[in-house]
């Protein structure tokens, strides 16, 4: 039975009977107000693997960004049949923590942000200071969401003059850079800390705690070329957690602060959960970035599910099309790039280990 999906409901079903049948320690955190896009409950599922005392311990999530969870889901469920790999863990002295579906509502409904459209990844900040303004994304939110979707020659044609004239790096940093102003508009950071954002500090509190070492590998997807995993360093712009995160994971981690990534330049990042609920622990981690689609087709893909948001009237025609762009560009559909995806996070786990 494949380890992927086509469904939240699927997925769940099946990370909790391979955790079981691991012999994994589960914890539920259920979601208190929101249902699935089928009715089901929704929740953050953790399983530990491995002694649960370990100094070490190493951390792999999915569903940060909902849609992009059938992947990170697929590897998990894999890892857990793996009895090698878990049985490499237990020798290196590690546990093994497997979040899944961080973000359930924006995986169940195949939309990247969540039940409140806050990208969970930006919404990481302190907010009880001033949060930044993104004057970019305030310049061309107004060419974003046209009155019709898919959007008429005219206005796609105004969008892409002005992505012509700025640049595509100039666009997708505008994007998704993170934007605190529109509760309505494209990679909305919030106002404050969202459930998720709330549970996964419990979780590490709760499982980081009187540890030596996290380390932490995130399964995202949608940018870069096809099947291929970026590990981007996913920790504070400094040399020496650069340094530590390239030291475990090799010299082809990248980096968003010196435009070494594919990925632009981002605020409110979920690793900082870690200093902020385990200060002093001894961390590093990865965004594992698997590629799909060119980068101007899933922005495109995030535009139609946004208008869609913003239209509840609109047909069933035009649902089966935002949701289809949206699972091809955030979800390989093909062999290869399923098996890609399982055998790059293995490694990088096996990675994780040999450093130890």
């Amino acid at each position: 039975m494949s380890p992927f999906s086509r469904s939240y409901a699927e997925a769940r079903q099946k990370f909790l009977d391979a955790a079981r049948a691991a012999g994994a320690d589960l914890a539920q955190f259920p979601h208190p107000t929101r249902r699935g896009s089928a009715g089901e409950d929704l929740a953050i599922d953790v399983a530990q693997v491995g002694p649960p005392g370990a100094r070490q311990c190493l951390m792999v999530t999915s569903g940060t960004h909902g849609a992009e969870g059938f992947a990170g889901s697929g590897v998990q469920i894999a890892m857990l049949n793996d009895t090698a790999l878990l049985a490499d863990c237990a020798a290196a002295g590690t546990s093994l923590l497997l979040v899944h579906a961080i973000n359930p509502y924006g995986f169940s409904h195949l939309r990247r942000v969540n039940e409140d459209n806050v990208d969970l990844n930006r919404n990481f900040m302190d907010f009880s200071q001033p949060l930044p303004y993104n004057g970019p994304y305030a310049e061309i939110a107004p060419l974003l969401l046209p009155a019709q979707w898919p959007p008429s020659d005219a206005d796609q044609a105004q969008l892409m003059k002005t992505v012509a004239e700025r640049g595509m790096a100039w666009y997708q940093a505008a994007l998704s850079g993170g934007q605190y102003q529109d509760p309505d508009g494209m990679f909305f950071g919030g106002t404050k800390a969202t459930w998720s954002n709330y549970t996964l500090c419990r979780i590490l509190a709760r499982f980081g705690a009187g540890r030596e070492t996290l380390r932490w590998i995130d399964v995202h997807t949608g940018l870069g070329p096809w099947g291929y995993g970026e590990p981007i360093h996913m920790g504070p712009d400094t040399p020496e957690s650069l340094t530590r995160t390239r030291a475990i994971w090799g010299s082809r981690v990248t980096s968003i602060y010196d435009g070494s990534s594919t990925s632009a330049n981002l605020t409110g990042l979920a690793w900082r959960a870690v200093p902020q609920t385990l200060p002093g622990i001894d961390y590093a981690g990865i965004a594992l970035e698997f590629g799909t689609l060119p980068v101007g087709e899933v922005l495109d893909a995030l535009r139609g599910d946004h208008w869609l948001h913003r239209h509840p009237e609109a047909d069933e025609n035009q649902r089966a099309l935002v949701r289809q762009a949206m699972w091809r560009a955030f979800y390989g559909d093909a062999d290869d790039w399923r098996d890609g995806v399982v055998t790059q996070v293995t490694d990088a786990v096996r990675s994780t280990l040999a450093a130890a």
